[in-house]
Parts: C-alpha cells; sequence; structure tokens
C-alpha cells in the first residue's frame, strides 16, 4: 500500500496552482476528485456516487459515498435501507440521499495510478477552461491565429495560449489550410461537452463575411448604411443586402467602394472563387425579390404572403440565370427574402405571320403622299 500523504498533497497543490495559473480551489477539486476515483477503485463500485473532502487544515481525508433511502433495496451500491440510514442519521427519510463517511489513510498501487491519471486529465480540463474563459468576451469576433494542424475533419487553430477548431462546416469551400500560415477566424463559440471544453472557430459563417466588410466600410460603423441580411455558400457565393439611412449615400456603391476596392478586400481574404452580389434592400417584396435574384431579369413576380411563397415568371433565356448553378442563384434568394421562390419560364410565343403586303402599292402610296 501507499501512504497518503496530505502534506506532499497539499504542498503539490499550491505549486501545481502557481505553476497552471489555477486557482487553489480549483486544484484541490481536482485533487478530491482523484481521491474519490481512487478510493472507489480500491473499497466501491463503478456506479457509486462517492465525493471526497480533503481538510488542508488538519491534514486528513474523508471520502463519502451517497446512497438512496428506499424501502427495498435493490442496488446496495448506490441504495440503502430505511432502517440502515437511520442508524446513520436518526431522522432519516424514504427518498432523501444519505453519505455515508469514510477515513482514508492510504491506497493500493493501482488506485494511485488511478488518482493519478485523474489528476492529470481534470488539471488539463481545468487549465484549458481557464485559458478559454479568456475568450469568452471574444465570441462574435475576428482574431488572427496559426494553423496548427490539418485532420480530416477539422483543422486546429492556434490562438495564442489557445488552441481552437475550425471544422469542416465552417471552412470555406475549396480552400486549402498550410500548417504555419497564419489566417483570420471568426468566434464563433465555446462549446462544453464531455471531452472538455473546445474553442469553435468559423470562415464559412454569414458573420465572417459581416466582420471583413465592417472594417473596410466606415459607413457601417457610424450607421450610415445598414446591412439587412447575409445569405452565403462559403466557397461560391454570398448575397448580402444593404440599405442607406441617410438622404444621397448609395449603399450598394459604399460598400463596393471606388473601383471595388472595399469588396475586393474582402475577397482577397475569402478567396475570389466566392462571388460576392451587393443588393439593395426595398421595404416593397415584389422589389427586393427582383433585387436578390440579380443578376437574372424578372418578368413577373406572384406572391403569396400567408404561404410565403413567390412564383418568379422570367424569359427562357434567363432561366438557368435565376436558378443559378446547382440552384444556387434561387436558393441564396430565398433565403435573403424569407420567401419559397420559385422560378416559372415563360414560353415566347411565335408571332403570327402577317400576310405580306403589295410592295409595290406601299411603294406608289408612299410616293403620292410626298406630292
Amino acid at each position: 500500500m501507499e501512504d497518503l500523504n496530505i502534506k506532499q498533497l497539499t504542498l503539490a497543490l499550491r505549486t501545481i496552482a502557481e505553476e497552471k495559473n489555477l486557482p487553489e480551489d480549483v486544484v484541490l477539486d481536482v485533487i478530491e476528485q482523484a481521491i474519490a476515483a481512487a478510493w472507489r477503485r480500491d473499497n466501491g463500485e463503478r456506479d457509486q456516487q462517492v465525493r471526497a473532502e480533503l481538510n488542508l487544515n488538519d491534514g486528513t481525508a474523508q471520502v463519502f459515498v451517497i446512497r438512496d433511502i428506499v424501502e427495498e433495496v435493490s442496488f446496495p451500491s448506490t441504495e440503502i435501507s430505511l432502517e440502515e440510514a437511520r442508524s446513520i442519521r436518526a431522522d432519516a427519510q424514504i427518498g432523501q440521499t444519505i453519505e455515508e463517511r469514510h477515513s482514508v489513510t492510504s491506497f493500493g498501487r493501482v488506485a494511485a495510478q488511478t488518482a493519478k491519471q485523474v489528476v492529470l486529465q481534470r488539471l488539463r480540463e481545468a487549465e484549458r477552461e481557464v485559458v478559454l474563459a479568456e475568450f469568452e468576451d471574444k465570441i462574435g469576433t475576428v482574431v488572427t491565429g496559426v494553423v496548427q494542424r490539418v485532420e480530416p475533419r477539422v483543422v486546429r487553430v492556434e490562438l495564442g495560449k489557445a488552441t481552437g477548431i475550425l471544422p469542416q462546416s465552417e471552412q470555406i469551400m475549396g480552400e486549402r489550410y498550410i500548417p504555419g500560415s497564419r489566417i483570420k477566424v471568426f468566434i464563433k463559440d465555446i462549446e462544453r461537452d464531455n471531452r472538455g471544453p473546445q474553442l469553435i472557430l468559423s470562415r464559412g459563417n454569414e458573420a465572417f463575411i459581416e466582420y471583413l466588410f465592417r472594417q473596410e466600410v466606415p459607413e457601417l460603423e457610424t450607421g450610415a448604411v445598414e446591412i439587412k441580411g447575409i445569405a452565403r455558400e462559403a466557397g461560391r457565393r454570398t448575397k448580402i443586402t444593404v440599405q442607406s439611412t441617410v438622404p444621397g449615400i448609395d449603399p450598394v456603391g459604399t460598400l463596393v467602394g471606388g473601383h471595388g476596392t472595399r469588396v475586393n478586400a474582402v475577397t482577397n481574404e475569402i478567396g475570389d472563387q466566392e462571388k460576392i452580389d451587393i443588393i439593395m434592400y426595398d421595404e416593397n417584396t415584389d422589389t427586393y425579390i427582383r433585387n436578390a435574384l440579380n443578376p437574372a431579369e424578372v418578368v413577373r413576380v406572384e406572391i403569396d404572403r400567408s404561404a410565403k411563397r413567390a412564383k418568379i415568371y422570367v424569359t427562357e433565356d434567363q432561366q438557368s440565370i435565376a436558378i443559378g448553378r446547382g440552384g444556387q442563384n434561387v436558393r441564396l434568394a430565398s433565403r435573403l427574402t424569407g420567401y419559397e421562390l420559385d422560378i416559372e419560364p415563360i414560353i415566347n410565343q411565335p408571332t403570327e405571320r402577317k400576310p405580306r403586303k403589295n410592295i409595290e402599292a406601299d411603294l406608289f402610296s408612299a410616293i403620292e403622299s410626298q406630292e
């Protein structure tokens, strides 16, 4: 057996807290979890609820096994009878839980290894949690990181102390990520699951495009121009709707910039394979739908407001433009306007052939009119 030296643990706790830049109570909690796991390995059963308390003042450790008080015990590891519970606590009642206290003095070798593994794993999680807490107020912003590793489904990006992941769904289609290269990433969220906290990054979402435009277009920050909506298929096409709040300002021209400088700056970041359509917002649904389907020319729009659907009539030569490659143009326009859009071609009707007039008669009548 290996003695559980509380003084050594206490010393280790303070050293770890300093080295890892973690609060002492966080490290204490980690060590208590390790003691509970080790005790369960030596004395208990896997499904038991066990917690430990480490007293740093008097150098003692105690373990508490939590059980449900029931009429008839079916699972002794997690349940206790009322009679037995009242021998521990006189006022115990069915439906409550009770804690059985055990003093801890030593561990077996295997249990000591279990404790060590738990400490290492939990400390890594706690350290990551503290680091990621610094990013809580950066959610919704863009930062520059370094590509650390490219895996089949995720790209790992180093952001100072922390590492974030760029999942496949948040990448720009067709974009290549090279380890060691610097890239801008949108901090989307911090996900917490069984594997611990994870920083989720994006380059493929709408907010990334909006952030890039805000860096290039001062009028967006002053509020002279507003972005009303963005629909994006990263790596292929983005439609962005804008509106001016100040008379005399052209919102589309403002985002494009002189000689296209502003839109080109955004394109340089996301790759020129992605086409950006900047569209004028309009309160009139008919006009807005027409604008959203740009560059297609629309003949007629029939709107069913209750069903949020619209039939779009176009000439045959405009049908493929309205739909777009793989249905992309109409799909993005639909997301932008909030209407299900159905493209209907207008078949060009053959014009009736007029009976051929007598050319000579026309000529004579023309001469006569001149006389």
